[in-house]
């Protein structure tokens, strides 16, 4: 087979998830392998598809390798999906696959991601390879990346593929009915980050009404205006001090412009069944904070335009980001029905948390999340100093191996419990040692 590797990374050949598909290409001679760094070169393949369109055409299979960035692939692979449908590419019926290198922090999601696009443009997908950084350093990690390779090349030969993840769909939004803004006497700090295509009058009445609803002070930043010099290299440079290695000022505005305020509002239209590479830019180039859940309780909102329901992986992305930045999310309003309803609805839930300070507790997208983090930044203090700094400060290191004591009472516990004579004699002693700290709690409120 020929195999086209898309490479996303923007690190080009310095790329680790690139080198598991060397790694193949060597362990696998009988099939053609041929890279093709998109993500170094997205800017320039901007001003000229011709070379990637033929590389794509003359390919029997398309290899998406990258890592994951925030949640999804590199803003820059996002942008390079975008110019394969811009030009119309034909890759209907060619098979395609993905591998992908992280700590598997919301890896699913960026796996789902491009499997949806790859059904969109009408290819036979098979399941990928999500693989930790350091698993092809070792023996296991090897033997897993080759275990998929033959499976990838048996379902190829099968002809078993991937069902499609999301139907297909068309949107018919509602637009917003504008209401007039009388009350000029606003107080607060409410931004509204937005990625707004010239003409999109769709999204621009949503924002309209919901700022005239909303009886807080709201400022609007259109960050497609916004003069990135691009995506985030991954370059680790920001790791010590939090300073960018691009000089296009985005650090000091996001932290002054952006996260000062007292809530964020999120706007933008459904593309690609994610937010769209702008918006995917401005979300990874916030690694200049590293790991650090700088806006923690901050409320947080969404105004979307497009078919929301539709888009189960957007949405756990949605809600993972609010998780695991420990931010109340506030509600998620779209112009499917009801437009009017959801964005008051929206402007009245923001307004109630400001005043209110309400805490969500964190589920399992946030809990699971900052475990990958916390382990992650432990190991790797030495290098992310701010983030070791953070995480320290903000009790982030609760290692459950720690809790010695716990530790030997579960042994105690475990070894009364293998005992059949002693199960006999507790009866239901254990349960009732369980719940007896609440029960405690209940009697003390009993006596207030």
């Amino acid at each position: 087979m020929n195999i086209l590797v898309l490479n996303g990374s923007p690190k080009g050949e310095y790329s680790i998830t690139l080198h598991t598909c060397l790694y193949l290409q060597k362990k696998f001679p009988e099939h053609n392998f041929e890279v093709y760094h998109v993500g170094q070169k997205i800017k320039a393949i901007e001003r000229d598809f011709t070379q990637a369109k033929e590389l794509i055409e003359k390919a029997d299979v398309l290899l998406f390798s990258y890592p994951v960035y925030t949640f999804i692939a590199t803003c820059q692979l996002h942008r390079f999906i975008e110019l394969m449908k811009e030009h119309n590419v034909d890759v209907k019926g060619k098979i395609a696959t993905q591998i992908t290198t992280s700590k598997h922090f919301y890896d699913v999601t960026a796996h789902n991601y491009i499997q949806d696009n790859c059904d969109d443009m009408g290819m036979n997908y098979i399941r990928g390879l999500s693989a930790d950084m350091e698993d092809l350093t070792t023996e296991k990690g090897q033997k897993e990346a080759e275990s998929f390779f033959r499976h990838f090349v048996w379902c190829a030969e099968k002809k078993y593929f991937e069902k499609p993840l999301t139907e297909k769909y068309t949107h018919n939004p509602v637009p917003a009915a504008a209401i007039e803004d009388s009350n000029t006497d606003k107080k607060g700090n409410v931004v509204i980050v937005a990625d707004i295509k010239e003409g999109n009058t769709q999204l621009t009445g949503m924002i309209d009404r919901f700022r005239a609803k909303l009886n807080a002070k709201t400022r609007l930043i259109n960050i497609r205006e916004y003069p990135f010099k691009g995506g985030c290299l991954g370059c680790f440079r920001c790791a010590s001090d939090g300073v960018c290695v691009y000089k296009d000022g985005f650090d000091s505005f996001l932290r002054n412009d952006i996260q000062t305020a007292d809530a964020i509002i999120y706007a933008f239209e459904i593309s690609d069944h994610s937010m769209g590479s702008v918006f995917k830019m401005y979300d990874d180039r916030q690694f200049c904070n590293g790991h650090r859940t700088v806006t923690i309780g901050m409320p947080v909102g969404y105004l979307i335009s497009g078919k929301y329901s539709a888009e189960k992986n957007l949405q756990t992305i949605i809600e993972g980001r609010a998780q695991v930045g420990g931010n109340i999310l506030t509600g998620i309003a779209t112009d499917e029905e009801n437009t009017d309803y959801e964005i008051d609805k929206l402007a009245d839930s923001l307004e109630y948390a400001l005043e209110n300070k309400n805490t969500q507790p964190q589920n399992f997208y946030g809990v699971g999340g900052m475990r990958i983090f916390r382990d992650l930044i432990y190991q790797m203090r030495g290098l992310m100093k701010a983030d070791h700094k953070f995480f320290k400060s903000h009790g982030q290191y609760d290692f459950p191996q720690k809790k010695k004591g716990m530790t030997m009472l579960m042994y105690l516990v475990g070894a009364m419990n293998s005992s059949e004579k002693m199960r006999a004699k507790m009866g239901n002693k254990m349960n009732e040692g369980m719940v007896m700290p609440y029960k405690m709690l209940l009697d003390k409120m009993d006596k207030q």
